[in-house]
């Protein structure tokens, strides 16, 4: 359930028999002809889909993460990661101060995932207090699922192509984008350089496949990240 379809007493309520909350981390970025906030509406929405038939409250997601190589891509936002690792931890005051000892991050950028560090110094300090951080896409059921659909699959591939995901009015090459050089790109300093290379923003692999093969991965992700939630506490 959505903390924007609540109010505070009824959170009150509920933490007087739980004390689970989940916390959708994402970005706003390039994504090829994808929506910019593919980061941000997949991992709220796996987030939203994996805890509704457990009762656990989900937090609006981060639209914003650190995403600096992008910047070259307009649209793109990108937050430094001292101000990216301040509000988390912010967050995650707060969340503590109201009685959640139970947080399930669910992140759905890559860039975010440094942040980690920041997050078991905040924990190591807060006896009582679990936090887990789960990369849903590259969760390893999740992407078993990817790879067995199609294993050339990269950042504003097809396997980001979801029906929420997509543009309207926007129509995708029917072809697959030979892949980067990714160690070439990790080389690349400067976002003009890494937009020089990479073009669109695809990495690689084909811009779409069919919605029964994603919704088929989507399922596998959403019971995936469930779990996370649910046990093993």
């Amino acid at each position: 359930m959505k903390i924007a379809d609540m109010n505070w007493s009824q959170v009150e309520a509920y933490l007087a028999h739980d004390d689970r909350a989940v916390l959708p981390i994402g970005s706003t970025e390039q994504h090829a002809g994808l929506s910019l906030c593919v980061d941000h509406i997949l991992s709220e929405r796996v987030s939203v889909e994996a805890a509704e038939p457990l009762g656990v409250p989900v937090f609006p997601g981060l639209p914003f993460g650190m995403t600096p190589h992008f910047m070259a891509y307009p649209g793109t936002i990108s937050v430094t990661a001292d101000t990216y690792g301040r509000l988390v931890l912010d967050i995650l005051d707060s969340l503590a101060t109201h009685g959640f000892k139970r947080i399930a991050i669910v992140n759905g950028h890559g860039g975010n995932t440094s942040v980690q560090s920041k997050i078991a110094e905040w924990r190591a300090a807060k006896p009582g207090i679990t936090v887990r951080f789960h990369n849903w896409w590259n969760a390893p059921a999740t992407w078993q699922a990817v790879q067995a659909t199609d294993p050339v699959a990269s950042h504003a591939s097809w396997m980001e192509n979801f029906p929420w995901t997509r543009v309207a009015g926007v129509e995708y090459p029917a072809l697959q984008k030979p892949m980067v050089d990714i160690p070439r790109l990790r080389t690349l300093q400067q976002p003009a350089a890494v937009r020089e290379y990479i073009g669109d923003g695809n990495f690689g692999g084909r811009y779409g496949r069919s919605d029964e093969e994603m919704l088929a991965i989507w399922r596998v992700a959403v019971e995936e990240t469930r779990a996370i939630i649910d046990s093993g506490w």
